[in-house]
């Protein structure tokens, strides 16, 4: 079989969310001409999903946003609602499909980015920059080289960590016979449902029209479940909590989230670095990814434009030191989940929490956010976690 080989500045590995974000930023910074190599059709390239942020204005990728929502809603175990406008902040919903195709349009229209089909089997450090070794969708055997590689792929074991739990879920989009849901107001933790005996569970609603919805049941705890076990409590959740009538599921997406306080390493070689999930973009507490694949991608592209390459930390150390709390905290049962989150999403505005979460409070503000948690266990928990091991986990996931 004949190898072919091409030269790019950067060659991106992975056709996701955070290979895209940054080939797009690359281009429209002018920092180097990229080339994204993406699987073919086939068992590597994920089935559909969703993902979610918020930000305030319009947005780079608005052209891809499904629906937004003003204001969000959160509801305890005990009835309690939370209602809150967190401007000027919305919360948007993207999903993969019509992303991918917004950005691969605008790589094509790009005459120094293009879009290769192919599985990455290996990438290295060589002289003057990396390689990454490929099969074609043709199978024919092709050799990328750049002086800077990017690599998105899914870890194959998440590195050592004191604590690691999963964000494991399924969601329907269900369409019900009658009106049923607020098109203004999404559900972001709804409390209502049977509690697991380890950690935490939740439901999620995202309206897309009165009759239309995204309805997911999550759990944040050690072990997936059943396909079976999550429609069972998915049908609980709409008959029996949200009462929803009849309605057809029109569709359905699965996935598993790390929710961890280990280390993620940027850089694996002198020009390899990996980026998005596989670089640590995944906020521990919550789950969010995809604002800060934005972030980071826009910082790499200005690194590279002026001469260099780095890939910053996606979280400061002051977030990831308050997650690493808080994993141990819900971890160890010192907190109780539902409680913690319906407390503090009423005792804090919820536009100061949502920054919060996505790394752009103060000092200040994470204190006063702080001072609002259960203090004492909060307290023990930070006073045990420099003395606790780092264990490699059995398992990896998926990045939802």
């Amino acid at each position: 079989m004949s190898e072919e080989a091409e030269r790019s500045g950067a060659v991106v590995v992975g056709g996701g969310a955070a290979g895209l974000c940054l080939a797009y930023w690359l281009t429209r910074t002018g920092s180097t001409d990229v080339t994204v190599v993406e699987a073919p059709e086939g068992p590597l390239r994920p089935a559909e999903r969703t993902w979610c942020y918020w930000d305030e204005g319009p947005g780079e990728f608005d052209e891809a946003v499904v629906a937004s929502w003003a204001r969000l809603r959160v509801r305890g175990p005990d009835g309690r609602v939370i209602t809150s406008d967190p401007a000027p902040l919305r919360y948007r919903m993207l999903r993969s499909a019509p992303f991918g195709e917004l950005v691969t349009s605008r790589l094509a229209a790009c005459p120094t980015a293009r879009v290769v089909r192919a599985t990455a089997h290996s990438v290295r450090d060589v002289p003057g920059g990396a390689e990454v070794r490929c099969t074609t969708a043709e199978g024919r055997a092709l050799t990328l080289y750049g002086r800077y590689v990017f690599d998105s792929r899914p870890l194959p074991r998440l590195p050592p960590a004191r604590t690691q739990l999963l964000q494991h879920f399924r969601g329907w989009f269900v369409r019900t016979a009658s009106p049923r849901f607020d098109p203004a107001v999404a559900d972001l933790m709804d409390f209502r449902v049977p509690q697991p005996a380890h950690g935490l569970a939740f439901g999620y609603v995202l309206p897309l029209s009165s009759r239309h919805a995204l309805v997911e049941y999550t759990q944040f705890s050690r072990t997936p479940l059943t396909t079976a076990a999550y429609d069972s409590s998915l049908r609980h959740y709409t008959d029996d909590v949200l009462r929803l009538g009849p309605l057809t599921v029109e569709s359905a997406e699965q996935g598993v989230i790390p929710m961890t306080d280990a280390r993620f390493p940027r850089r694996t070689g002198k020009a390899v670095f990996r980026i998005g999930a596989a670089g640590g973009a995944t906020r521990p507490a919550t789950g969010y990814t995809f604002a800060a694949v934005q972030r980071q991608s826009r910082a790499i592209a200005a690194a590279v434009r002026d001469g260099g390459a780095t890939v910053p930390r996606p979280h400061g150390r002051r977030a990831l030191a308050m997650d690493a709390v808080l994993l141990r905290a819900l971890d160890t049962g010192r907190v109780d989940g539902p409680r913690f989150f319906t407390d503090l999403f009423q005792r804090v505005p919820m536009e100061r929490l949502l920054r919060f979460l996505d790394g752009a409070g103060t000092p200040w503000e994470e204190f006063g956010i702080g001072l609002r948690t259960p203090v004492v266990p909060m307290l023990r928990t930070a006073a045990e976690l420099p003395f606790l091991p780092r264990r490699t986990p059995t398992r990896s996931g998926e990045s939802r």
